[in-house]
């Protein structure tokens, strides 16, 4: 039995949201890149990391506490765009506008469940929708796709998922969801 659990904290896609990234992202064909499975895609908070299973009811009891805090907020997308540096990209995402109720939330949790109190840090929403292959050339000459009309994602709740590592990709649990400024709701 393993005595770690890898476990990061991220928002859910909104259905529409999520059909428009996965179609959008259709425009950024190469060999030399691998979709994020549509499963997979989520706007991330915090990465945990690995950590052992002991330490799960004080994460969660944390989360608890962070979410409520905070309340519901609504992002824009911005566009799709080779990131997080467009110079030396190694994935593309989707970036969205920057909002000081996802900053300071993920800042919260960053405080809260980071092991050294972190340096004061910008933290830009996004959704990684592909990444690069390791092995071949990194992909030149992307585009930029920004969305015909405006695409707003509606934050309401975030989650503790779980990471199992596979391949091609890792499989993603959601284990527990909390509601902004709410109790919590048990998925299992």
């Amino acid at each position: 039995m393993k005595d770690n659990i890898r476990l990061f904290v991220a928002a859910k896609l909104p259905t529409k949201v999520q059909s428009y990234l996965v179609q959008a992202r259709e425009a950024y064909h190469d060999p030399n890149i691998r979709a994020v499975p549509e499963e997979n895609l989520h706007l991330t908070l915090y990465f945990i990391g690995n950590v052992p299973y002991t330490e799960d009811t004080y994460i969660r009891q944390t989360l608890a506490q962070v979410a409520q805090r905070h309340a519901p907020f609504t992002l824009s997308l911005e566009q799709l765009e080779p990131g997080p540096k467009l110079r030396s990209p190694r994935l593309v995402w989707a970036r969205l506008s920057q909002n000081e109720a996802f900053s300071a939330l993920s800042q919260d949790l960053t405080q809260a469940l980071a092991p050294a109190p972190p340096k004061q840090e910008k933290f830009i929403p996004h959704v990684t929708l592909c990444r690069f292959k390791k092995e071949g050339a990194a992909p030149r000459d992307l585009p930029l796709v920004s969305p015909p009309e405006e695409i707003l994602y509606p934050v309401a709740s975030f989650a503790l998922w779980q990471s199992q590592l596979a391949s091609p990709h890792p499989i993603y649990t959601v284990v527990e969801e909390y509601p902004l400024n709410a109790q919590t709701l048990s998925l299992g």
